[in-house]
């Protein structure tokens, strides 16, 4: 510990040898003062200036002597801080910028040794305490070298799990959001994601009404883009050679299993039922199985269900508009001077057109389910008119039909269908069937693929075909009329799940029943 009597002693040391010359000063001023004063007894006698003069050359050195050992002493101290971490004494310090600085150097050295890593340096919990004293001499260096042999340091990375599943550390979380955006990009590109802040791309339409028809010209828009799984993002602190770079983590989340899956149909089992005991696409059965024709399947056959299951899966939800035709009306005007089954023809009938807007729902790639959520009618369809005599045959329809079940929801469209052509549309919704159009029952009961199904003859070109059905409450030859109940809806024969499968003939050609709906 620093000795003060020292620096005390020399102050004294100075002030007598001060004193001493101040003496000497006064000893002249006082023969010239005696020169000016007055004779013994005037106002001011010999005797009381000396007095006077004694007493204040007394307070000049006093003062004097105090004032300059103050100076002294205060321009010789010097200020400086002890440096603690965690509360332990490391040494003293000039200043606390000479230690951020050092800090701040080994951050640089650390980063330079570790490139694209994120480092942290640990230095415990740092404080100070401001000292001062008399020509104290801070041991900075020292200090900083007792401080460095205490440093630690680690990485930090963010790591990336999967529904609680840990699959791999990045250094950042800018790196796994863009990884994550690479993935969704994959399925629809430039998509606006669920936050809305990417622009729209329109992707490769699809939908399976679509798939190989060019004429339909669709517009796609993506609605959204998310991975179904539960994603979670965190710092964490970890050794620098585990992190993972961007690539790495990307083909950890896309790999997936591909081990060979086969499946033994058993009774009562469809390609639905089967897609959704598995949670894959019906795509998937058609693609890995192209044996299967007209969805029929059997008893004992071998399906092959393999598909790659990657750690996420993106469901991507589009709108699909396509323009369709609207088939005309046909307006039968009866004639009393015609004989019966004799027909012409007053106008001819012209196609509308109609924008028709789906919602698609797909999980990588795959379509999952499909609706209509909108229906536009551009140009309305000119009715044809026919007149015919007045002998009205029983049965014959008025080639305007009505939809045979209530609360219809498409559930499969017509057209090409993963390859091969759906002659009519699924649906679901109330429970009875009802004729479309009047017309005379042509066949009822089971038909191989529709199990049991009835075809309706509406006597003037077209006919009805219903399968599926859980009962059938008609008979062949049977005259119904339009929106009389025929059946109620089922999952017998080839079917996917109850529904109805409707399909509309045109002088024994398939029509899309969307269009004369």
């Amino acid at each position: 510990m620093t000795d003060y009597r020292k620096p005390i002693r020399a102050a004294r040391e100075k002030v007598r040898a001060f004193g001493t010359r101040m003496a000497a000063r006064v000893q002249v001023w006082k023969g010239k003062i005696r020169r000016f004063i007055k004779p013994a007894g005037s106002a001011f006698s010999r005797t009381g200036v000396r007095r006077a003069l004694l007493a204040g050359c007394s307070f000049v050195i006093l003062a004097g002597g105090a004032a300059y050992g103050h100076h002294y002493v205060k321009a010789n101290t010097v200020s400086y801080y002890e440096l603690y971490r965690d509360g332990e004494l490391i040494g003293t310090v000039e200043s606390k910028e000479a230690v951020e600085a050092f800090l701040s150097g080994k951050r640089e050295e650390l980063a330079a040794a570790n490139p694209g890593i994120t480092m942290e340096l640990e230095t415990g919990e740092l404080t100070y305490v401001e000292r001062s004293e008399y020509k104290a001499h801070p041991e900075t260096e020292a200090s900083l070298a007792a401080l460095e042999e205490l440093l630690d340091s680690h990485a930090v990375g963010v790591e990336v799990k999967v529904n609680g599943k840990l699959i791999g550390v990045v250094p950042d979380e800018e790196t796994a959001r863009q990884v994550l955006d690479r993935i969704k990009s994959e399925f629809a590109p430039e998509a606006a994601d669920e936050a809305g802040d990417a622009a729209v791309r329109q992707p490769e339409v699809t939908a399976l009404a679509y798939a190989g028809n060019a004429e339909a010209e669709p517009k796609a828009e993506v609605e959204s883009v998310r991975i179904v799984e539960q994603v979670d993002t965190g710092r964490v602190e970890i050794d620098p050679a585990r992190i993972s770079d961007a690539d790495t983590l990307y083909e950890r989340l896309v790999t997936g299993t591909t081990k060979k899956t086969t499946y033994v149909v058993q009774k009562g089992d469809c390609i639905g039922c089967i897609a959704s005991k598995f949670d894959i696409s019906p795509e998937i059965i058609y693609k890995n199985n192209p044996q299967i024709e007209d969805d029929l399947i059997r008893v004992g056959d071998v399906l092959d269900l393999t598909v790659l299951k990657p750690q996420v899966t993106v469901e991507t939800v589009e709108r699909v508009s396509e323009i369709e035709e609207i088939e005309p009306e046909v307006i039968i005007r009866k004639n009393d001077e015609m004989r019966a089954g004799q027909q012409k023809t007053i106008q001819a009938g012209v196609p509308g057109t109609k924008r028709v807007t789906y919602r698609l729902v797909k999980q990588n790639g795959y379509l999952m389910s499909e609706e209509i959520v909108d229906e536009q009618v551009l140009e309305p369809a000119v009715p044809a008119i026919i007149m015919k005599g007045t002998k009205v045959i029983r049965g014959e329809g008025s080639g305007k039909f009505a939809w045979p079940v209530s609360g219809a929801k498409i559930t499969s469209k017509f057209g090409k269908r993963w390859g091969r052509q759906h002659k009519g549309i699924d649906m679901i919704g109330g429970k009875s069937i009802l004729a479309s159009d009047t017309g005379v029952v042509k066949f009822a009961g089971k038909k191989n693929g529709l199990g049991n199904a009835i075809i309706i003859d509406h006597k003037n070109g077209y006919e009805t075909v219903y399968g599926h059905l859980s009962k059938i409450d008609v008979k062949k030859g049977q005259i119904v009329e339009k929106g009389e109940k025929i059946g109620v809806m089922g999952n017998t024969g080839n079917s996917t799940g109850t529904h109805l499968h409707f399909e509309i003939h045109k002088n024994g050609t398939p029509k899309n029943p969307l269009n004369y709906l």
